[in-house]
């Protein structure tokens, strides 16, 4: 299984759920790699507590082989282990941003796919964390995707992008990818007591969107997540957000 986590907007909580989801995954016995395909690192950051100069080249290495080389059947790919069991992790660095350009002009929108290819022997589940932007990089995780999910976070101005991003998706699908799907809308920063959250959400279900049946609440302890490096599902397994990924990744995976 391959799933991409992607959105246009900013701040919507990709890099959060990415990994968030990953870690549950692991933690529920998944051999389990995400990729970080965004230049500022932040699921990189989150799961190893490095950053800058500190981190390793990852991704970065991989798309450097594929300019210089052409890159040979077997791609080669620095891969992370995290402190967490079974939670591998192929970092993003700032790197990303300069060979972004010459990966365009090289027309190299497939080689992701390829790499995915010879990962998924080794993995049982492969998340993708991407950039805000339907740039390159998204639209090579797409192109390698099986999956696709897309965080929400009950704003008006998510809801008016959202539509945009839905015919993006199925473009691109027709296009490059027939085997994609869009496994579901995850609502994030969900505020129960608020009726505006609410109400724009029975709106979209009435739509017909889909919107996955799990909301994840908005929490302080998403941030002290971040600020310790550790996923939830390890800093405090009991929490109610934490638990809400664990049922949400148990629905997602119901079938697998």
């Amino acid at each position: 299984m391959r799933r991409v986590v992607f959105n246009q907007k900013g701040g919507v909580g990709k890099s959060s759920i990415a990994c968030n989801l990953a870690a549950v995954s692991a933690a529920e016995g998944y051999r389990t790699l995400l990729i970080d395909l965004d230049a500022q690192g932040n699921s990189s950051h989150y799961l190893t507590g490095l950053s800058g100069n500190e981190l390793p080249v990852g991704i970065a290495d991989f798309f450097k082989q594929v300019l210089s080389s052409g890159l040979t059947r077997k791609g080669r790919v620095d891969i992370y282990e995290t402190p967490f069991d079974n939670l591998h992790l192929v970092t993003a660095t700032p790197e990303l941003a300069e060979l972004q350009p010459k990966l365009e002009q090289k027309h190299k929108i497939n080689k992701l796919r390829k790499l995915l290819s010879e990962l998924s022997a080794d993995y049982d589940h492969i998340y993708l964390d991407t950039p805000p932007a339907l740039n390159f990089y998204t639209v090579s995780a797409l192109i390698a995707a099986d999956r696709v999910l897309i965080p929400f976070d009950c704003d008006s101005f998510s809801r008016q992008a959202l539509y945009g991003l839905l015919e993006e998706i199925d473009e691109l699908r027709e296009d490059h990818n027939e085997k994609l799907q869009v496994e579901g809308i995850v609502v994030n920063q969900f505020q129960p007591r608020a009726s505006l959250p609410q109400q724009m959400l029975d709106e979209l279900i009435a739509e017909g969107m889909p919107v996955l049946p799990v909301y994840l609440n908005s929490s302080v302890k998403m941030r002290e997540s971040h600020q310790a490096c550790m996923p939830l599902i390890h800093l405090d397994p009991k929490h109610k957000l934490s638990q809400q990924f664990v049922e949400l990744h148990r629905h997602l995976n119901a079938d697998s």
